[in-house]
């Protein structure tokens, strides 16, 4: 019997290849493994198209004073490089060959103070930009992508959050779709609009590299390492579906230019900035009166809790809604109104984002166990200037506290009277490991471990009790506010 006749034969199609083997009647394919997909690089031209329409050009100008020196004057670009990231007004020098500048007398003008960016965010004329830009401005102009200029309203500005709302007198205008930052991922790519150093319509990329980055109280910033320059401020970032996720804002450098790191405002913050703006042109935040502080592994050992987490209550001011809820310094707040702190800067945000006059539920870790409290969230205000603790009349000092670095006093009658206190003890000088701690001269201790000390008699006694190899708790009013700090005791 005659062997089998065997063919093989390779077919190449593309980068796909299959062997053919046939064996009598017998057909076999045989496929090799799948080749990786590789993706190519994005490509912006359709988002500039789309969202580029509604990207604006702000100039921003300001009545100058009189000179009675002739300089020429910065350009807005510049002006604005200083101003945004130095935090002082350019320097202007003398330059006997510049323009003639008005003497004194002569009618006020208006000079460039600034350029920046922004989008337009209704159809109506609307327009969201950076409180930077604008503020102190005594007029704004708005030129749109198709050169058509236009005088802007201010229609109110947060400094807190950075966010502003003009408007200009148009209709029909293409708005902006707004996107959903809770989809965004690290890695993905986005894009930037705007007029870094007045190039209007500049388009840069880049990917998100990383979210909810703590650089403000009231803000999450979204961190990228898309170009951004002064001029962009206030313009937007846009992800692939061409949708605003960000208001470019900020940006790290140690030499006033990109050095790949910039920060957005998260468009959903901004947006719910946007809308009391437009409603009222200013934003209301509810507040606590109280100072916090991240609790750190050595807080959550000396309080007894096993994980660190929540807002450390360091400090709680008189009057205030913390302290008609029953507040108390060395509290950790663990929950506001249902939701977990995961660390300390979410307790501002979600304060701030609570309508003054409600009622909140809150939990906080004291003295080793859960309490559930509610607290009336009052409405933020300017804070009040600390004053120290008078040390008009000053006894004899009481002996230095070597385990603490503390030489302390008792308090006068005036003194107590002064600051509303039956007791505590002066501090009179600071050293290690005090002064690390943060405690300062003037400040009065009311107590140690979560213990009363109304006299520094009573203070040497629970020192020398003291293990010095864990840290301790230590209670203290400065000024108008009651503080709490950990101390690690000298060995």
């Amino acid at each position: 019997m005659a062997r089998p006749l065997a063919l093989k034969r390779s077919v190449s199609l593309g980068l796909l290849c299959a062997s053919l083997w046939v064996t009598g009647l017998n057909v076999v394919l045989v496929q090799p493994a799948a080749a990786q997909v590789v993706k190519g690089l994005p490509d912006f031209t359709e988002l500039v198209e789309q969202v580029g329409p509604s990207v604006v050009n702000i100039r921003t100008l300001e009545k100058a004073a009189p000179r009675d020196v002739q300089g020429g004057e910065p350009d807005a670009e510049m002006q604005e490089f200083f101003r945004r990231f130095f935090g002082v007004p350019m320097p202007i020098p003398n330059n006997p060959n510049a323009p003639r500048q008005p003497r004194r007398g002569q009618p006020e003008e208006a000079q460039p103070k600034g350029v920046g960016s922004g989008f337009i965010l209704s159809a109506d004329g609307f327009v969201m930009t950076n409180a930077h830009v604008v503020d102190g401005a005594d007029q704004v102009m708005v030129t749109l992508p198709d050169k058509r200029e236009f005088k802007a309203r201010i229609v109110g500005l947060d400094k807190r959050t950075d966010v502003a709302v003009v408007k200009i007198e148009a209709a029909g205008l293409p708005a902006v779709k707004i996107g959903d930052v809770s989809r965004l991922k690290v890695g993905e790519w986005v894009m930037a609009i705007g007029s870094p150093f007045g190039l209007d319509n500049s388009v840069t990329a880049g990917i998100v590299s990383a979210k909810q980055r703590d650089t403000g109280d009231y803000l999450p910033f979204i961190q990228t390492d898309v170009a951004i320059n002064p001029g962009n401020s206030g313009g937007p970032l846009i992800n692939m579906r061409g949708e605003v996720v960000g208001i470019n804002s900020q940006i790290y450098s140690r030499s006033g230019g990109f050095m790949g790191i910039s920060f957005a405002i998260p468009i959903d913050e901004a947006v719910r900035v946007s809308e009391q703006l437009r409603a009222t042109g200013k934003v209301q935040r509810g507040r606590l009166g109280v100072q916090i502080d991240q609790v750190s592994k050595e807080v959550a050992e000396s309080l007894g809790l096993s994980k660190t987490q929540g807002a450390l209550v360091r400090g709680v001011e008189q009057g205030s809604p913390a302290e008609k809820a029953g507040l108390e310094p060395g509290d950790i707040i663990l929950k506001f109104e249902g939701k977990t702190i995961e660390k300390s800067s979410d307790l501002p945000r979600m304060v701030g984002n609570t309508k003054p006059g409600t009622r909140s539920a809150i939990q906080v870790w004291r003295r080793g166990s859960l309490k559930d409290m509610h607290i009336t969230v009052g409405e933020f205000e300017a804070d009040k200037p600390v004053k120290k603790a008078s040390a008009a009349e000053k006894p004899q000092a009481g002996n230095v506290t070597k385990v603490l670095g503390l030489t302390v006093g008792e308090l006068t009658d005036a003194q107590k009277k002064e600051l509303k206190l039956r007791g505590g003890v002066r501090v009179d000088a600071v050293a290690e490991p005090a002064s690390r701690a943060g405690i300062q001269e003037g400040d009065v201790i009311l107590a140690l471990a979560n213990i009363e000390t109304p006299n520094v008699q009573a203070l040497e006694a629970l020192t020398a009790k003291l293990d010095r190899s864990k840290p301790v708790s230590l209670l203290i009013r400065r000024g108008e506010w009651a503080q709490y700090t950990v101390i690690r005791p000298a060995r």
